[in-house]
């Protein structure tokens, strides 16, 4: 068992860094060009995930000091725009003895009709 985990773990680490790698956008990439870091994991599998994940990638932009990345999805309770659109979107509520505009149906005409 300890033989196998002596190659499984430098080949997830390896193909966790690669993926990280290439769904990291251009601009968040440290040091060397995208490619370049996709190289190096390949071909060390050991030493350049780790140095990937320390000096590769920009891992604090975007973040405020609330810890809330700029573009970090927020949940809509906890929006203020959603909740502002909320606001704006409500209708006054309609009336209950507000007259309707249907025409009776045949079955109120025979429900009349047994009432007399």
């Amino acid at each position: 068992m300890l033989r196998a985990l002596m190659f499984i773990l430098p080949l997830a680490l390896t193909i966790y860094a690669c993926i990280d790698c290439v769904t990291t956008p251009e601009e968040e990439t440290k040091h060397l060009p995208k490619l370049a870091w996709v190289v190096l994991i390949l071909l060390f599998p050991i030493a350049a995930p780790i140095v990937w994940f320390f000096a590769g990638k920009d891992r604090r932009r975007g973040f405020t000091a609330g810890g809330r990345g700029a573009n970090q999805w927020v949940a809509p309770d906890d929006n203020p725009e959603f909740l502002k659109s909320l606001r704006e979107d409500e209708k006054p509520p309609r009336a209950a003895d507000e007259p309707k505009d249907e025409e009776p149906s045949e079955q109120d005409e025979q429900d009349r009709d047994k009432d007399k």
